[in-house]
């Protein structure tokens, strides 16, 4: 296998020799459709080389980008590859309501990465100033617009499979962002795993469609890098494009002929419930080959309403292929099986609740059934495995059906977290990555089921807090993908107490109180839990990772701190700390820029 494999720099330099196939820029707002062939992104990312090799980085310096633009980022990313720079994607700001906390964390994961230089759009430095003065490390922050203009040529550099390719800082949904090492060779073999087995790409023939953001993995790696490797062209229209209105991403598809699109369960769910009234051939979505799902839970009815609604137009439901991954294994640790669809799995609730994915009868109560979905199967010279929490050696796998945590090795897996030995060494168990996932194996085949940290105990059964979450959602006036579900032990340590918040654009305490008595009945009816606390939350108030996931380890801090409860309440004041932040950051640039640094 590794006689095959190739750094991301070489696959560039090889697709250059396409003539036709490429990557298309779908713009907001305008019918520009700007198109490039891999000819043109090799020219282009050879000047953004050059002028980071001029600005004074060398090979294996990190570099930081902020970069909204999804044709800026990737001639970015891709030129600073080629001169041997180490990028670090960073998730642009999404508005200045929350300026601190996005301020915050920017300034750890530049101070973390130890990166020189920062790239980023002029509108965003203006809020970096603090940032620029905080970082030890950091040299100066410069304009992409700069960047386009450059005509530095590249000196050649050499790259290796073992070279460190990019760090992506995980997105935090549980603790603070950390480094993730993606050498060459991870970032090879995935991709050789997952396109070539997962897949079945045909070079230069299939065509991927991505509205995906590109500062995460699945986005970056799924539509920027493989797709270098197998010469298909891909299409990038921007992340807002869809949240807006849901259809372009079905509308591109058509448009183009897509044949391979991911996206969460959300997405899906997304457009069931805002595309209307499309008419007759206006949608041909029979091209779609691989409608793949993965990044947060699967709800195999979320997926059975989008086939439903979308049968008409061409959709295929078992073109539906979820999957499973994560930073640490490059993207994707397993696949479905192309063609099936989705296939889910009736398994008794309570018995999962004790740790045994047992099989639903028959006859079994609908409250008592949980429908788990297959992610599908390890690639070849990978593994997974279950293994009991305590199994901290990694030595006693469990037999099928055993719910623990999933373990995986291989070498798509990283070697570790940037600049965290201790973590590094505590994330590893004899050899096996530890997921912090929960699932269980049927003949090789992976059912996930939540997260370890997240799983809530009540009288020494687990209860998975998705769970909880999906049947609060079936309650009228919670926003879907708003509410979350969390177990707690404070005040008072006697045992652990359940906890629901949600999101609502209703403002009638009345009307309040009669969603919090309906919630606990359809929960309680469902898992047989009684949820101890319901915080209704205006929209915007629960914290989310920058790649849209909720916090629920936060969620959890501010409950038991009392601040969620400020948070519904005093939504003005965080304009007026927005202000501050906004204030705060532009003198820190202004100070800067007089000092001379480098811009």
């Amino acid at each position: 296998m590794s006689d095959s494999l190739r750094t991301v720099v070489q696959a560039l330099e090889d697709a250059a020799e396409s003539t036709r196939t490429g990557y298309r820029f779908i713009e907001e707002g305008t019918t520009a459709e700007p198109f490039l062939t891999y000819g043109g992104v090799e020219r282009a990312t050879a000047r953004f080389a050059g002028a980071f090799q001029a600005m004074g980085l060398n090979k294996g310096d990190r570099l930081a980008l902020i970069l909204p633009d999804n044709q800026d980022f990737i001639f970015a990313f891709l030129g600073a590859l080629r001169a041997g720079i180490v990028p670090v994607p960073i998730y642009p700001p999404a508005g200045l309501r929350k300026l601190g906390g996005y301020l915050d964390n920017t300034l750890h994961i530049i101070a973390k990465s130890g990166a020189k230089m920062v790239v980023t759009d002029t509108d965003i430095k203006r809020l970096l100033g603090r940032i620029q003065a905080r970082a030890s490390d950091l040299r100066g922050i410069v304009t992409v617009e700069s960047l386009r203009r450059a005509k530095d040529t590249l000196v050649p550099v050499h790259v290796d499979l073992d070279d460190t390719a990019f760090l992506q800082f995980t997105s935090g949904s549980t603790s603070q962002p950390k480094g993730v090492i993606v050498s060459h060779r991870n970032i090879a073999a995935n991709v050789q795993a997952f396109m070539r087995d997962g897949l079945q790409v045909q070079d230069g023939v299939d065509s991927g469609v991505s509205w995906l953001p590109l500062y995460h993995d699945m986005g970056l790696i799924g539509f920027v890098l493989a797709p270098l490797y197998h010469r298909t062209t891909v299409s990038f229209m921007p992340p807002l494009s869809f949240l807006k209105r849901p259809i372009r991403w079905l509308e591109a598809i058509s448009r183009h002929r897509g044949t391979i699109s991911f996206g969460p369960n959300f997405a899906y769910a997304l457009c069931v419930k805002r595309v209307r009234d499309v008419a007759p051939n206006t949608l041909d979505l029979s091209h779609w080959r691989i409608a793949g799902c993965g990044a947060e839970p699967i709800r195999a009815a979320n997926l059975r309403a989008f086939a439903e609604k979308f049968a008409p137009f061409g959709f295929n439901a078992r073109h539906f292929l979820p999957c499973y991954g994560m930073a640490e294994a490059t993207l994707a640790i397993s696949f479905g099986r192309m063609g099936e669809g989705i296939h889910a799995e009736r398994v008794d609730s309570i018995k999962l609740a004790e740790g045994q994915a047992e099989l639903a009868s028959d006859d079994t109560s609908a409250d008592e059934v949980a429908e788990v979905v297959c992610c599908g199967s390890s690639f070849d010279d990978h593994e997974i495995a279950i293994f009991a929490l305590e199994d901290v050696d990694g030595l006693h796998p469990l037999a099928d059906r055993a719910v623990g945590e999933i373990r995986i090795r291989g070498a798509s897996v990283t070697s570790g977290y940037y600049a965290e030995p201790e973590i590094t060494r505590a994330s590893f168990a004899g050899g096996w990555m530890r997921t912090g996932d929960l699932g269980y194996l049927v003949e090789g085949r992976l059912y996930v089921c939540g997260r370890s940290k997240e799983i809530i105990i009540v009288n020494g059964r687990n209860y998975y807090p998705q769970d909880m979450e999906w049947e609060a959602s079936k309650v009228r006036g919670v926003r879907k993908g708003n509410v979350i579900a969390f177990g707690t032990r404070k005040p008072l340590g006697d045992r652990e107490r359940v906890v629901i918040a949600f999101e609502t654009n209703i403002a009638d305490e009345h009307a309040r109180e009669a969603m919090k008595k309906e919630l606990r009945r359809v929960v309680r009816q469902a898992t047989g839990l009684s949820v101890d606390d319901v915080v209704v939350l205006d929209p915007g108030v629960l914290p989310k990772t920058s790649s849209g996931k909720l916090k629920r380890a936060t969620t959890r801090e501010l409950y038991e701190n009392g601040q969620i409860f400020i948070r519904t309440s005093t939504r003005d004041g965080s304009a007026v700390g927005t202000a501050k932040q906004l204030a705060e950051s532009q003198l820190g640039y202004a100070r800067h820029a007089l000092r001379g640094k480098p811009s």
